[in-house]
């Protein structure tokens, strides 16, 4: 299982407007890419403009298999709202 980690710069006062495109968006499309395992969003206790998606995948193929043009167009949907994160991509090697 590997983990996608995400942070995004996202001002406060736009923070719900973001989550609600952000929703509509691509978590739907995520949700229907194989591999797909869960996603949460997670905002910096510190820095409340610092927004974190973290998403499992089932394996890095999977992840990597997604369409580079299918990624394009949900970045297109987005509109203004689209935000162009820091990606960190993890390995999990212990669950418990």
């Amino acid at each position: 299982m590997v983990v996608e980690h995400l942070t995004f710069d996202v001002p406060v006062d736009e923070l719900a407007e973001w989550l609600r495109h952000e929703e509509a968006h691509w978590s739907r499309f995520l949700e229907r890419q194989d591999g797909f395992v869960r996603k949460e969003m997670w905002r910096s206790i510190d820095d409340p403009t610092r927004i974190h998606a973290v998403i499992w995948w089932a394996s890095m193929g999977q992840w990597e298999a997604i369409p580079e043009h299918d990624l394009a167009r949900v970045a297109e949907a987005m509109g203004a709202h689209e935000r162009t994160p820091v990606c960190e991509r993890l390995e999990v090697i212990r669950d418990r």
